[in-house]
């Protein structure tokens, strides 16, 4: 974000900077204030009087005001907790002085947008790239639940505007409401997805190009975005609520640094943080990661004003104690606190001082006039000051007041007063919220003119302006405002005005500034139609908020969203501690309760069940166990040593799929993919990365299998096609099936695309029965494929989601592939026939064929790698993407199976995933005359493959080549050689067992030192000496 990186760091605005920031206290207000003065060019005796109370005031001031800004005390912070308030905790922010402005720029996405755009319009790509634009751009819109309140007016009317310009929607939320029929009146699709996280996660976020989450409560879901395959698509999370910003000081200062560090994952995560102003930006700069962006504008106020008159039957006037006689000027300031704010509000107070006239106190010494100076601080030094202020004034007692209210309480101030006058001088970038409501509750209001505030505000039309170098204006604008101690006539209509302007005020800075960001940020596919300009958005639908589709359920249904965030935060907090007492460090899904008394029994159980195990090997360690002799134990240890390899404890899963004709292989890669895998016997998970395995399952470590798949790179660039090599090398060591199959885990989140139990036991029965021979079936089809609702043929669909240059990509590979070395752009012909073809690698083949086509697959793949490498490596370029892709390779390879089952001879059978029915495409009697049989035989891939074997295996090149790492390198000589080692091994042990024989023929043998007689008992010892006696 540049300015907000580090901390809270703060732009002035230029037309207000200072020449030295040294010297602290009055010096530079003073400074300052002198220079406004002389040249602002007020009148004499203004300047006298000012002067005058300056002086007398100045020891005063230095004792209270220095605590009222700096002091950062714990009321402060409990003031704070339904809402941001006055963000009091921002007044550390640096030490603003007198009219100093203050500015956000999100300088590194801006420079992220503008190094994009020039890396597109100076690309130096080998080949030209096109977009073939069949499908329009899919946006994902989700949502904590589908309640009425301002953000959902916010979304449906920028919704509306993106639909009109060429967007697709869907809405997902977490929760129904009321507002799922205005989503569905408006034309969008809604998806209720319960349960929190795990529910979030059997979404395919993938189908989209972009997605937007709301508000902090739908963090379950942006938590889906931190694991693979969901983490490169572009997230924009609108954050609206400043209560997480609250609940962070009192985190760190509790020591629950890993909750912080949870929410900071989850900040950096998105593409673009959005918030609806410049406040909310800086009070969470704590996780700011140069991603945070502001779009101004919302319904907010307009919505909780309506809320508020619908709600608050009696007046506001009476409950804070004034009679309807009364004539109540409210004076508010910005929401950042700076030293200069006093003496704005002493230049005010003065300028209100005629009033005082206009209102004469009765025979008890009270005048009509109230001026209340509202401030969300709940210091009781400001109130000394103010009071002090007004009796220097000489203000009747009890005219000026200083009230220190929350949010809520400043509604009932701003219903109840007659005139509203903003008394900050500070320059912001947005237009404050609180003439917002001022102006949505029908109040004039008196407003300096700075720049933002002038382009919303036409003065005297729908708001007064003043000039801050000339104070004397406010008094005249004021005395013009009030006739006979009531506001004149002319003033009613600028009430009116203001109101219809507040209603709908900056709709077109918000619906324009999220299709800028959408533009901005996503970066389509070649078979995306770009949408239309923001310029093209039709002037209609950037006037006015749909008030009119909330019209039925505005007041009835509205929850105050504060409030629910703050409930949210609480139960999170709550659940992370009780997580933390537990043992574990993470975050416990908020949708999700945790049966703690089960858990704490289980783990009791355990204990006692581990004490027991324990006790019982001691007591069996301690009792005498029948060994057998020597022999048998040394017999026993070489037979468990010899079959320590075939030692493992089977799965059910693998038992049964042992003994079954077919085994489909799921590849995949991220826990992201894990709810759409299956767990039956017929299928087996092949990870492409040894991180993201599930664990306690029967799945096939890739990388392990294939090193290559070790290497980022090449592991997203191939995608599937890297199972397909792990799974080749050396099969026999891990599929023992005569038929293979595979489908793709987006195939089964398309829940039509995957194979129902009907289809999964017709295609058993077809192989088992042998009813089509060698064949390809597959289950999903071309034509169906959301990238193709044209309806386009193969190769012209190959070419939509390759940039136009599939053709050419094929062309070129098949040209080095085969050596062709003169000009040739012959492709095989893929005829239009009425059939369709195979799509996201959802297919069954024999175990036989499925090794002849990786044999031609990976011939294929190294002489795409050989063109595309170099500048897709260094660059990240591809001529195959519009934009930068590490999947650069897999759209083409994705329909590499079709190519060759067509030309190889292969009959092609299509299994209806819903209901089994099969279906032959491209029959061989129609492809006679159109097929390359010499091209893609076995004899001919068998010796291209064995040529390369043997290059690699003698000369050892050393050039960068895929081939090698892609599987086995086997030709005749290859194994001659092995058969060779295995003579000589052989050769080898039976001279060893010769030469141990020998060794113990001639071994020495010790001769007999002498006989050994074994001497009687002693028993017939003591017979004979007895016989002796």
């Amino acid at each position: 974000m540049g300015s907000l990186e580090n901390g809270v760091s703060v732009k002035r605005d230029p037309l207000l900077r200072s020449s030295s920031t040294k010297g602290l206290g009055f010096q530079r207000p003073i400074l300052r204030f002198s220079r406004f003065l002389f040249f602002g060019k007020l009148d004499y005796l203004q300047w006298v009087c000012t002067v005058a109370v300056f002086c007398f005031f100045v020891v005063l001031f230095q004792m209270f005001l220095p605590g009222l800004v700096m002091e950062k005390s714990g009321d402060s912070l409990k003031k704070m907790e339904n809402g941001y308030g006055d963000l009091s905790f921002m007044k550390n922010i640096g030490g603003l002085d007198f009219g100093e402005g203050i500015r956000f720029e999100p300088s590194k996405l801006l420079q992220k947008f503008q190094k994009e755009a020039d890396e597109i319009n100076h690309s130096s790509a080998p080949r030209l790239r096109h977009r073939l634009g069949y499908r329009k751009p899919q946006l994902a819109l989700v949502f904590p639940d589908l309640l009425v309140d301002p953000q959902q007016l916010l979304m449906v009317t920028v919704a509306s505007a993106l639909l009109e310009i060429g967007y697709n929607i869907q809405v997902y939320s977490l929760k129904d409401g009321p507002v799922n029929a205005i989503w569905r009146n408006v034309g969008v699709p809604v998806t209720i997805i319960r349960n929190g996280a795990k529910s979030a996660a059997v979404v395919d976020w993938l189908s989209y190009d972009g997605i937007v989450v709301n508000s902090l409560e739908a963090r379950d879901v942006v938590s889906c975005f931190l694991q693979e395959p969901f983490k490169s698509i572009p997230l924009i999370w609108t954050i609206s609520e400043g209560t997480l910003a609250t609940h962070l000081r009192q985190y760190t200062s509790t020591g629950k640094i890993e909750l912080v560090n949870d929410w900071k994952k989850l900040f950096n995560r998105a593409t673009a943080v959005v918030f609806p102003n410049y406040v909310l930006a800086m009070i969470y700069s704590t996780f700011d990661s140069g991603n945070y962006f502001v779009i101004p504008g919302s319904p907010t106020e307009a919505w909780e004003v309506d809320n508020f008159m619908a709600s608050h039957k009696d007046s506001p006037r009476v409950k804070m104690g004034y009679g309807p006689d009364d004539f109540v000027i409210a004076l508010v300031r910005s929401q950042f606190l700076y030293k200069g704010l006093w003496l704005e509000h002493a230049l005010i107070l003065e300028a209100l001082l005629p009033l005082v006239a206009e209102f004469p106190v009765d025979n008890n010494s009270n005048s009509r006039l109230k001026i209340i100076i509202i401030s969300g601080n709940s210091a009781n030094n400001y109130s000394v000051a103010v009071e002090a202020i007004a009796l220097n004034l000489r203000y009747p007692r009890g005219v000026v007041r200083h009230i220190a209210i929350d949010e809520e309480e400043t509604d009932n101030v701003l219903a109840a007063a007659d005139i509203l006058i903003y008394g900050s001088f500070l320059e912001e970038q947005s237009f404050p919220g609180i003439l917002i409501k001022a102006m949505s509750f029908g109040k004039p209001i008196i407003a300096p003119d700075l720049s933002m505030i002038k382009k919303y505000v036409d003065d005297r039309v729908n708001g007064y302006l003043f000039p801050k170098e000339k104070i004397s204006v406010l008094t005249q604008i004021i005395l013009q405002m009030i006739s006979e101690g009531k506001l004149s006539p002319l003033v009613h209509n600028v009430e009116s005005l203001a109101k219809d302007t507040a209603k709908n005020l900056m709709v077109m800075e918000t619906v324009e500034g999220y299709a800028s960001l959408l533009e901005n940020l996503l970066k389509f596919p070649s078979e995306v139609v770009f949408p239309k300009a923001v310029t093209e958005i039709p002037p209609k639908l950037k006037e006015e908020w749909k008030w009119n589709l909330f019209a039925a359920s505005a007041h009835s249904t509205y929850a105050n969203r504060t409030s629910r965030s703050l409930r949210f935060l609480d139960k999170l907090e709550e659940q992370w501690s009780q997580s933390q007492t537990g043992g574990s460090g993470s975050v416990i899904a908020i949708d999700e309760s945790f049966p703690y008394d089960i858990w704490e029994e289980e783990k009791l159980i355990r204990i006692a069940n581990a004490r027991k195990r324990r006790e019982e090997d001691e007591l069996k360690d301690r009792t005498d166990q029948p060994r057998g002799s020597w022999e048998d134990v040394y017999r026993s240890a070489k037979r468990a040593d010899r079959a320590k390899n075939d030692l493992h404890e089977r799965e059910d899963g693998e038992l049964e799929r042992t003994g079954q004709p077919l085994c489909i292989y799921e590849p995949y890669f991220g826990e992201g993919t894990w709810p759409f895998l299956h767990g039956t016997s017929l299928y087996r998970g092949i990870g492409l990365s040894t991180k993201g395995r599930r664990r306690e399952a029967d799945d096939i470590d890739a990388p392990s299998r294939l090193p290559l798949l070790n290497n980022p790179y090449y592991r997203d660039a191939l995608g599937e096609y890297g199972a397909f090599f792990a799974i080749a090398n050396r099969v026999d060591r891990i599929h023992r099936n005569a038929w293979i199959g595979f489908q793709s885990w987006r195939a089964t989140a398309r829940n039509t695309a995957s194979l129902s139990k009907i289809a999964e036991t017709t295609l058993l029965n077809a192989i088992q029965a042998r009813k089509h021979a060698d064949t390809l079936y597959f289950w999903v089809r071309m034509d169906k494929d959301p990238r193709n609702p044209s309806q386009l043929d193969f190769w012209s669909f190959c070419d939509a989601i390759n940039a136009g240059n599939c053709k050419f990509a094929f062309s070129e590979a098949l040209k080095k592939m085969y050596g062709i070395k003169r000009d040739w752009d012959s492709l095989p012909p893929m005829p239009v026939d009425g059939d369709t073809w195979s799509v996201m690698q959802s297919w069954a083949l024999p175990t036989r064929s499925f090794l002849e086509f990786v044999m031609f697959s990976r011939m294929f793949v190294d002489a795409l790698d050989a063109q595309i490498y170099d500048d897709h490596h260094q660059r990240g370029h591809c001529y195959l993407s519009l934009s930068k892709d590490k999947h650069c390779y897999s759209r083409v390879l994705e329909l590499l199976v079709n190519v060759w089952a067509y030309h190889s001879a292969r009959r092609m059978v299509y299994v209806n995933p819903q209901t089994g029915e099969m279906h032959e495409h491209h029959k061989l009697k129609n492809r006679r005359g159109h097929m390359w049989i010499k091209w893609f035989s076995y004899v001919t891939l068998k010796s291209m493959d064995e040529d390369m074997a043997e290059e690699s295996d003698d000369e050892h090149p050393m050039r960068r080549w895929l081939w090698p790492s892609t599987g086995e390198v086997f030709w005749q000589g290859v194994y001659l050689r092995e058969k060779n080692q295995r003579l000589q091994q052989k050769e080898k042990r039976r001279q060893q067992s010769k030469d141990k024989l020998s060794r113990m023929r001639r071994r020495s043998h010790q001769k007999v030192i002498g006989k050994y007689v074994k001497p009687p008992p002693e028993e017939d010892m003591e017979n004979s000496n007895s016989t002796m006696v």
